[in-house]
């Protein structure tokens, strides 16, 4: 195996890695690096650029958050 193939392996390996401790530890500084990311592929002219830019946007925040809804994010309700 050729030497820069390998190096070229442990640097995908070491951004993914750095990647996904930055998810864990700054969910929010991740979130907004996102959205910066996304919001000009959005815009863009070109089907498949804003494809891309889709697929790289954040989800959607809940709207109503502790609200005992139907998704079960509230507090659970006390046993009588």
């Amino acid at each position: 195996m050729a030497l820069w193939l390998q190096y070229a392996v442990i640097a995908l390996a070491v951004l993914a890695s750095a990647a996904v401790v930055w998810k864990k530890q700054f969910p929010a500084s991740w979130r907004r690096t996102r959205t910066a990311l996304a919001l000009p592929l959005l815009r863009s002219p070109n089907a498949s650029i804003q494809r891309l830019g889709r697929w790289l946007a954040p989800p959607a925040a809940g709207g109503a958050s502790s609200c005992g809804g139907c998704d079960g994010c509230g507090p659970d309700p006390r046993k009588r």
